[in-house]
């Protein structure tokens, strides 16, 4: 259900303009409390001034030193103690016109970093959290900008990275290219307007960001061509989620500020930019997989794969992926793949697809035990009602998942899976909040790992194949990481091959889990399951030796066993310590 917000005031990035407007705003206040006592006192002067006959006895100099005295006495005491106990000295008599206690509040300035949105003090340079300059140039220069200087030396930076890259590329014209960009600037109107404890973390700059380092590198425009951009039909809609929920999202054009969930925000153009979202996601994959281009990348939001049926949810209004895919069957395609490597769970798309033979969804994310947001996707998450194994859950158990983890996971589980299904036409949910920095998903992916994952799914489906930007919160992630993606898209010739293509052993204890029950549908799976356990066994033993050997490094003589060395005994051998 929709709930709309009252909104009083517009918030600034920073909050600095609204907090200055509310200063005022209560400064005239006092300002007007100050003046009314004033003219109160100038009232009962004039008072005492009419009726000096009835006080003719009354000395005048003693009236004198009696008023100096109560006027003395407030100015004795520190502009603290006034503050701490203003009440002593509302007397209405005292002319407090030049005291403004609000003035007196100490101020605490703050940014919020461009980078991470987080925040930091003024006299801070440099943002605590990520390490960008608080005059960060990323949204002019993309990631080519420097973290740790200001915008006003970034042009050499730029140029440097032009000249960087023009030796890997052949100079192209857009009317004869094979990657299509869809990307609408109506989408940068969606945002939300209340400002809370810092920017809302899915915010219009993630789409700059991107631009500006596609720019910067000579990709967009220069090696990619554009496609016009239209709003999603009803009609193409109703395939993907159910009439209430349509109306719902459009009924947001109406309303200032509203609110889906907590953290899932809409505005008055919020609806506008879900409907063209979803249609340049639909209008890439007819073109892909017509032919007219040879792959796509959608940069666009609001993100999707959280949004069901009947829900929006997760910042996410419609689901583009779903709705892709669905546009590719219309366009002729069977079977479609979707794989989604945000580091969130795509609960909206497996339930659109739930029960579709014709849609393989595989997802690799953060799951924790169903702890990590959403909560669903769970390795026994399959399928149901005859679609059983045509939903691939690889639910990593902790963050700081990197590269080797889902490069293995992808030739183990993935790609086997894959070439047994036989897609016509493949859909990345590309969101790159798994990528190394991002502040929600916390994990280690670095631009080569998505470069890598994308490369290994290039070769699918003919090579017909639609990228679609979801999640991804850390502008230098976000766009470093998209920037190779499209590269690869483009058919860059480099290897991006990982340094180490040894998994954790958490991830690889995930691995198997998921072999062991998709093995179930996927029979080609058990060969590769038996393997990888007599690989389990030994990698257990293998961790095993290092932890003996590393306790045997710390072995102490055997006369530190007893006595006042057994403490320290058993703490260099890891051994927990029992006094007697």
């Amino acid at each position: 259900m929709v709930s709309e917000t009252v909104q009083v005031n517009c918030v600034t990035n920073g909050g600095t303009e609204s907090n200055q407007g509310f200063k005022r705003k209560h400064l005239g206040s006092d300002e007007h409390a100050a003046a009314s006592c004033h003219n109160s006192s100038d009232a009962n002067g004039d008072m005492g001034a009419s009726g000096l006959d009835l006080n003719a006895n009354v000395d005048e100099d003693t009236q004198l030193d009696n008023a100096s005295k109560k006027v003395r006495l407030p100015k004795e005491l520190t502009l603290q103690d006034k503050f701490n106990d203003q009440n002593a000295f509302d007397d209405g008599d005292e002319d407090d016109s030049d005291w403004e206690p609000v003035q007196n509040h100490i101020e605490i300035l703050k940014w919020f970093c461009t980078n991470c949105t987080m925040v930091n003090l003024d006299d801070v340079f440099h943002c605590d959290i990520c390490g960008e300059h608080k005059e960060s140039g990323i949204l002019k220069h993309g990631f080519y900008a420097s973290p740790f200087s200001p915008e006003v030396e970034l042009i050499q930076v730029e140029s440097e990275a032009r000249a960087r890259d023009k030796d890997f590329w052949s100079e192209a014209s857009a009317s004869n290219c094979s990657t299509a960009i869809g990307f609408d600037e109506r989408m940068l109107l969606h945002s939300e307007i209340e400002m809370k404890s810092h920017p809302h973390p899915e915010r219009p700059n993630r789409l700059r960001a991107i631009a500006a380092s596609l720019a910067a590198a000579g990709i967009f425009p220069g090696k990619c061509c554009p496609i016009p951009a239209r709003e999603i039909t009803p009609e193409e809609l109703q395939m993907v989620h159910s009439s209430e929920h349509i109306a719902a999202v459009d009924l947001t054009a109406q309303m200032f500020s509203s609110y889906f969930t907590p953290d899932t925000y809409a505005n008055e153009h919020s609806a506008q930019a879900a409907r063209l979202a979803a249609g340049l996601c639909a209008d890439l994959a007819s073109a892909v997989f017509s032919g007219h281009v040879k792959n796509g990348f959608a940069l666009v939001r609001p993100p999707g794969h959280h949004a069901g049926v009947r829900q929006a949810m997760g910042f996410c209004l419609h689901n583009n992926a779903a709705v892709a895919a669905l546009a590719a069957q219309a366009a002729g395609a069977k079977k479609v793949l979707i794989v989604d490597w945000d580091v969130h769970h795509g609960n909206g798309t497996q339930e659109i697809f739930d029960q579709n033979k014709s849609v393989l969804y595989i997802s690799l994310h953060r799951h924790e035990g169903g702890k990590f947001y959403p909560g669903t996707g769970a390795a026994l998450e399959v399928g149901s009602k005859g679609a059983e194994g045509y939903c691939v859950n690889i639910p990593w158990s902790r963050g700081g998942v990197g590269d080797n983890d889902y490069v293995f996971a992808f030739q183990h589980v993935v790609l086997p899976i894959v070439s047994k299904f036989a897609p016509d036409f493949t859909v990345i949910s590309a969101g790159f909040d798994a990528a190394r920095g991002d502040p929600l998903g916390c994990c280690d992916v670095t631009p080569a790992g998505y470069a890598q994952m994308t490369h290994m799914l290039s070769t699918l489906s003919g090579g017909k194949l639609l990228v679609i930007l979801e999640g991804g919160y850390n502008l230098r992630s976000i766009s470093s990481s998209a920037t190779s993606v499209i590269k690869v898209l483009l058919g860059e010739s480099r290897e991006c091959e990982p340094d180490n293509d040894v998994p954790s052993r958490a991830g690889l204890h995930t691995v198997l889990e998921v072999l062991k029950i998709q093995m179930n549908y996927w029979p080609n799976l058990s060969s590769s399951f038996e393997k990888l356990q007599s690989q389990w066994g030994m990698y257990s033993v293998e961790n095993k030796r290092k932890r003996v050997k590393k306790r045997r490094a710390f072995e102490p003589p055997i006369w530190w066993r007893w006595g006042r060395k057994q403490l320290l005994y058993h703490i260099l051998t890891g051994g927990q310590f029992h006094p007697k």
